[in-house]
């Protein structure tokens, strides 16, 4: 079954099809939600002022980030550019929101310069840190190196459902219900020096990576869950390395 659906969504009519559905799925879920939003004063300043920053959420709680944004500010999202990350592309374009293709891991330096460039004209940046391969709620080094690179902070996010089922992917992605109790919540800025080296960004790439888990599992007890496990922990070589 899963290998007719891959072929099917290799047609371009099936994969804008397919798109316009989850599109209307995430509207469905977040207008018969009742959504409560959580630490969200400094992405409302840097909105109100028009000064970027880069959103880091982790690959499983992918799905309702396009209700984290403000309607109307420019973002791109860094994007795989394998299948599921075009149908991620052409599904977020729906709400307004940009792609750059690419990772932001060791084989990703043109989409980074890319990146890189747009917050420099006043864009903000989306990342997910774990993507597009994981492990899971693991942050690999690129967003670090963005932030240092662009100077603007990263601002991670996250959200939680009362009714949710979690998918056995790698990602365990997490797909809300409607008619349900959610809740978005942001976490602390973070910002990368300019003239951090090497261990410099390791440290920022952990802070960033712990300051996710800890909004993510907030989320999750918020709407009676227990937080995931975590796999293990990467080291600097590991997180450098393309995944």
């Amino acid at each position: 079954m899963a290998g007719l659906v891959k072929r099917w969504l290799k047609s371009d009519r099936a994969r804008r099809l397919a798109c316009r559905i989850a599109a209307a799925y995430i509207r469905l879920v977040h207008a018969t939600g009742r959504w409560q939003v959580s630490g969200d004063a400094a992405p409302r300043a840097h909105w109100d002022e028009g000064r970027p920053f880069i959103l880091a959420f982790w690959h499983g709680r992918l799905l309702m980030m396009p209700h984290v944004w403000r309607t109307g500010m420019p973002m791109n999202m860094l994007i795989s550019q394998h299948r599921d990350g075009r149908l991620i592309a052409d599904t977020i374009a729906h709400f307004g929101l940009g792609s750059v293709a690419g990772s932001s891991s060791k084989g990703g330096a043109a989409a980074v310069r890319q990146i890189v460039k747009a917050i420099r004209a006043g864009e903000y940046a989306g990342v997910t840190p774990d993507g597009p391969r994981g492990p899971r709620q693991r942050a690999s080094g690129g967003i670090a190196a963005i932030a240092r690179l662009s100077g603007v902070p990263v601002i991670p996010a996250t959200f939680g459902m009362r009714r949710r089922r979690l998918l056995g992917s790698w990602d365990r992605f997490l797909v809300p219900m409607p008619f349900s109790r959610g809740v978005f919540i942001w976490g602390e800025p973070i910002h990368v020096p300019r003239d951090a080296d090497a261990a410099t960004l390791d440290r920022y790439r952990i802070r960033i990576e712990d300051e996710l888990n800890r909004i993510t599992a907030e989320a999750d007890r918020a709407t009676g869950h227990a937080p995931l496990e975590l796999p293990p922990p990467l080291d600097a070589e590991q997180a450098a390395a393309d995944r």
